[in-house]
């Protein structure tokens, strides 16, 4: 069960303001985007920096490893998205992606698409195996568009989280809006699919300072996480341990069963305002992005059939 995990901070890096961090699957290295334009790799075994460098004036809001590709593609506030070699930095490709902010990029599991969010209300569809065309935009949301979510089981669909309150499924395919679900009374910063046993689920965070869990297939909400006492930015349920975190600016990361929703934990780390959570398949750490810096954590502990391997 998932209070029998212990987390423990393995390591700290103190920086500017950290928008989105990503963690590689096979090397020790986490990926952060900075508010001040900058994205760096970190190695979290040295404890070092191995690459860091400006991409623009602009606060970089989402940055993603490409890892089939070995590339880092970068979502910045100018509205450009960027493609850089992992290893030697060497920019690949520079596309003027849309008018606003990029929030948030979305990496196709298996076939060759990122999703970028934006607050121009438009969600884009990119295919870098067509030289990184725009083969779909998605229209519909009436504010930000603030992250965007491919279904691990649905590969055609994806949802959207938006401020005007809403999620929407999308068929990737068609171009078509599914359904919209009226999720939050204030806007939605966060969502993510995971799944509980045999069923699919969503989850999103809000402003209004919750997280809901969502039976999407049958369109309702199913369990409302409260206790936050600021907006929630960022949710991560983890593929192997049976857990749900929910991240906030109230400075905390609040730990829940993944089946029974109880509240296991409330991890706080000194480092201000919580913004973003990544994890990758296979390793028992967990990488948090916020106002001072980035800290790795490290879940150990019995968990059951559950058990992940460390990296």
């Amino acid at each position: 069960m998932a209070h029998s995990l212990k987390f423990e901070k393995e390591s700290v890096q103190t920086s500017e303001r950290v928008k989105c961090v990503d963690l590689h699957s096979s090397k020790p290295w986490v990926l952060a985007a900075v508010y001040s334009g900058n994205i760096c790799i970190w190695n979290y075994h040295s404890q070092k920096i191995e690459k860091s460098f400006k991409v623009t004036e602009s606060p970089v809001r989402s940055a993603k490893f490409i890892e089939r590709e070995n590339w880092i593609v970068v979502g910045a506030d100018d509205g450009l998205l960027r493609v850089y070699n992992c290893d030697t930095m060497e920019m690949i490709k520079e596309i003027e992606a849309h008018t606003d902010y990029i929030r948030c990029l979305a990496i196709h599991p298996t076939l060759p698409y990122v999703l970028s969010a934006s607050d121009d209300k438009l969600i884009k569809l990119w295919d870098w195996e067509k030289g990184w065309i725009c083969s779909r935009v998605f229209e519909g949301h009436g504010h930000y568009v603030m992250q965007a979510a491919f279904d691990p089981k649905a590969l055609n669909t994806f949802a959207s989280a938006s401020l005007d309150g809403t999620i929407k499924i999308w068929n990737m395919d068609s171009g078509s809006l599914d359904f919209t679900l009226d999720a939050h009374s204030k806007g939605i910063n966060c969502i993510e699919y995971f799944m509980a046993g045999d069923k699919p689920f969503l989850i999103s965070g809000s402003d209004d300072f919750t997280a809901k869990v969502w039976d999407y297939e049958a369109k309702s909400c199913v369990q409302e996480l409260e206790g936050h006492t600021h907006n929630v930015t960022a949710i991560g349920v983890h593929p192997e341990l049976p857990i749900i975190m929910t991240c906030s600016e109230d400075g905390t990361v609040r730990v829940w069963d993944k089946t029974s929703y109880r509240l296991e934990n409330t991890l706080e780390y000194g480092l201000e305002r919580v913004w973003t959570v990544a994890y990758v398949k296979d390793s028992s750490k967990v990488v948090l992005g916020c106002d001072k810096g980035t800290v790795v954590v490290n879940i150990s502990g019995s968990h059951g059939s559950d058990a992940a391997a460390d990296v």
